[in-house]
């Protein structure tokens, strides 16, 4: 008796699923406001299905205004490009939030985007070292 053939059917690429990633905002500034580090920010931002907590829009609009205060006026343009962009905000459980500040000594900021990447068990974009040293230790304990 012959095996039956497994076939298996794709759409084409563009719906295919993107990958989640909670992006935080020292990324998402990186992107918009043209700093030496866009195109780090952006080779990880493309393609990807973003996440983010609900912070995220007073954090980069608080990068804009400061950006503003010293002159730098395209800081408007890349507010404009950070609101058009798809980013899927979402609450966090602040007692949550809490404890892991209090676990790996950070803001509840940065304690909101571990958090998230917990919670959705996905990657954390981040150019915070210490953000990024407590997303590695968290995100490896998760089962």
């Amino acid at each position: 008796m012959q095996a039956p053939t497994l076939h298996v059917a794709e759409p084409p690429a563009q719906y295919l699923l993107r990958p989640p990633l909670v992006v935080d905002c020292s990324c998402l500034a990186g992107f918009v406001f043209g700093e030496d580090w866009n195109d780090l920010a952006r080779q990880q931002l493309d393609g990807r299905t973003l996440h983010a907590p609900h912070l995220l829009q007073t954090e980069i609009a608080s990068v804009a205004v400061k950006k503003l205060r010293r002159g730098e006026l395209h800081a408007r343009e890349g507010l404009a490009e950070a609101a058009m962009m798809e980013i899927e905000l979402h609450p966090v459980n602040v007692q949550a939030v809490a404890d892991l500040a209090m676990r790996y000594q950070l803001s509840a900021y940065d304690a909101s985007y571990l958090w998230l990447a917990a919670e959705l068990k996905c990657p954390l974009a981040t150019f915070d070292g210490k953000l990024a040293a407590a997303a590695t230790t968290h995100l490896a304990s998760l089962s």
